[in-house]
């Protein structure tokens, strides 16, 4: 199973494990395979691999005449920061997983995707527009749909990381800089929820939405609208990209206490330490991805306390 399909079958446990326990869905209640499939509106197979997984954590138990039944496991769901998958996530991750491994040409038709997928145009148009608002689609004169260019190769790749060691850090020290806290402790919460235990369920989309968003946040208090606006290219080009890339997600949940540290030196105004985290942040972060190859520990950050103590090996 690849990385995204996991992560699919993930975000689908998930979702079953939140229904039953809002729901109070009562103990022995059978789980039909074709039924939650219908309810979540996706094929068996990802279902089935959900399932599964909520077999082996007790939530549901298998029956003695086959399928699974709800167990007495399952607890009021609790509410995360973490903003929830949008109900069109599997459809979304199914067209990406399918253009990252060349099954889908580079032109196509909305009848075509319909098809492909069996969903309705009505389902099938917030899922064009999130394509689109994202870049790596656009629409054709008539009804036809044209993907367009994505980092695809490790150089590339790497050339985005250099390009953000450089700008990340310097946005930081712009002499425009404002703070909106507001803003920050939002992205505070969410990083804290991954922290918590989302990290171990959430799906590659959503981990990517939660990073990128911190860093396109901090960018954006640089007041360089230029660095803000390169960042958020960058992160369009890439997208694509990190699903292809396994998730760790012990490393993820390592990746979003470093975020916290980050979030906690901007809070302080202690914005010479933040620039240098950031930097070195982002500098392992390339190192590792490019070749996975263990980051050394970096030096402690002027002007912050334990930052070396707090900073541990991670990817973003």
């Amino acid at each position: 199973m690849t990385d995204m399909a996991r992560g699919l079958s993930e975000q689908l446990a998930a979702s079953i494990e939140t229904w039953l326990a809002e729901e109070q869905v009562p103990a022995g209640t059978p789980l039909p395979e074709r039924a939650v499939a219908e309810r979540l509106r996706v094929s068996r197979s990802p279902v089935r691999e959900a399932l599964q997984l909520l077999a082996q954590r007790q939530v549901i138990a298998p029956r003695p005449e086959g399928g699974y039944a709800v167990s007495e496991r399952v607890k009021t769901a609790p509410a995360l920061a973490l903003p929830a998958a949008d109900e069109d996530e599997p459809t979304y991750l199914r067209i990406a997983q399918d253009r990252l491994e060349g099954r889908l040409p580079e032109r196509l038709t909305e009848n075509e995707l319909m098809r492909r997928y069996e969903v309705t145009r009505a389902r099938l148009a917030p899922v064009l527009r999130r394509i689109t608002s994202e870049g790596w689609i656009e629409r054709l004169p008539g009804n036809g749909w044209q993907f367009l260019p994505t980092l695809s190769t490790g150089a590339a790749y790497d050339q985005g990381y250099r390009l953000r060691i450089l700008l990340e850090p310097a946005a930081i020290l712009e002499p425009t800089w404002s703070l909106d806290e507001a803003a920050l402790r939002k992205c505070r919460a969410e990083q804290q929820a991954l922290v918590d235990g989302a990290a171990e369920w959430a799906s590659p989309v959503q981990l990517f939405d939660a990073n990128s968003r911190l860093h396109e946040t901090v960018a954006g208090f640089s007041g360089n609208v230029f660095m803000a606006d390169a960042l958020k290219r960058v992160n369009r080009l890439r997208r694509l990209m990190e699903y292809r890339k396994a998730v760790d997600r012990s490393a993820t949940a390592r990746r979003c206490k470093e975020h916290l540290v980050l979030i906690d030196l901007l809070l302080s105004n202690q914005r010479e330490a933040a620039a240098d985290f950031m930097r070195l942040h982002l500098r392992d972060a390339a190192r590792e991805k490019a070749g996975g190859v263990q980051p050394q520990r970096p030096a402690q950050a002027p002007g912050a306390d334990a930052l070396g103590a707090l900073f541990s090996p991670s990817t973003d």
